[in-house]
């Protein structure tokens, strides 16, 4: 592409860049395990400091502000979801892990599945290929070494992907990737037109806690939603999903939701989903399972 004259890129360089990564055919089940109405995918993603490290920073405060989400976040948020039995998905960076591996305990040992957010939580699409394969790769390792299990699912840090992303975590062996918004509901991605065999569980900033809560200096952002809207904006999208009997999936932060006045949000919108009817839900890996087989 063109960069300061994009209207004069030729038609093959935009299809090109157009078609490289695609929606491929969709994943929607004809039902849902346990007659479930609809599908509640909920996952957390455990930045924790290195929200600040990834961009090569190293203020203490915000590395503070990212310890709040390792030290109460997580136990709020486990707590919730014990309290109503669902299990969730926490996306790690593998250094975060690895600064205080024995948080990750009581998340794999309440039946919640741990998948990879990158090393350091590094834009990805600023990587060479090479180095891209090598930090997928050694964060995956890791995340096995810390938690004893393997993981099956990648989300790219900040949804930012290379052009070949893709390629490399279907190669990798991954079972799905959660970093794509073309649908709401799940499908194959294709590379260049051909499947990548991976399940993608769509993510989108309007389902996403930070969008709203969060509060940075640089860029100046600032809280701009009260937690009784955001509320009403997770929950309508849900009811829209128990309403097709599709799937709502949800991003939330530990050092986000897990105040005081905002994790009352995740138990609310919860009780409301069960109260709903019938729901299901699933650790985004159990989803990906599902839907593969529709």
């Amino acid at each position: 592409m063109n960069r300061d004259r994009p209207w004069e890129t030729p038609e093959e360089d935009w299809r090109a860049a157009v078609n490289r990564v695609r929606a491929g055919r969709a994943l929607e089940p004809a039902s849902w395990p346990g007659g479930a109405r609809c599908a509640l995918a909920l996952s957390f993603d455990c930045d924790h400091e290195t929200f600040e490290m990834g961009a090569g920073k190293s203020a203490i405060g915000r590395l503070a502000w990212g310890e709040f989400g390792r030290r109460r976040g997580v136990p709020r948020v486990l707590d919730v979801l014990a309290r109503h039995d669902a299990r969730a998905t926490f996306f790690v960076p593998a250094v975060a892990g690895l600064i205080e591996p024995e948080a990750l305990q009581p998340i794999v040992g309440a039946g919640h599945e741990i998948g990879v957010h990158g090393w350091i939580h590094e834009n990805t699409s600023l990587l060479d290929r090479e180095t891209e394969r090598t930090l997928l790769l050694r964060s995956r390792d890791t995340l096995e070494r810390l938690t004893g299990q393997t993981p099956v699912g990648h989300r790219a840090a900040n949804w930012d992907l290379s052009a070949h992303t893709l390629e490399l975590v279907a190669e990798a062996g991954f079972a799905y990737d959660s970093s794509l918004m073309a649908d709401d509901a799940c499908y194959e991605p294709v590379c260049d037109g051909r499947p990548t065999g991976l399940v993608e569980i769509p993510v989108d900033w309007v389902r996403d806690d930070a969008v709203y809560l969060l509060f940075n200096r640089e860029p100046p952002t600032r809280p701009w939603t009260a937690p009784a809207d955001v509320l009403d904006i997770f929950r309508r999208e849900f009811d829209m999903a128990f309403d097709e009997g599709g799937v709502c999936q949800l991003v939330f932060h530990p050092f986000v939701i897990g105040y005081r006045s905002r994790i009352w949000i995740l138990d609310e919108l919860i009780r409301h989903a069960k109260a709903r009817g019938p729901v299901w839900i699933p650790t985004h890996a159990e989803l990906a399972e599902w839907v593969r087989k529709a």
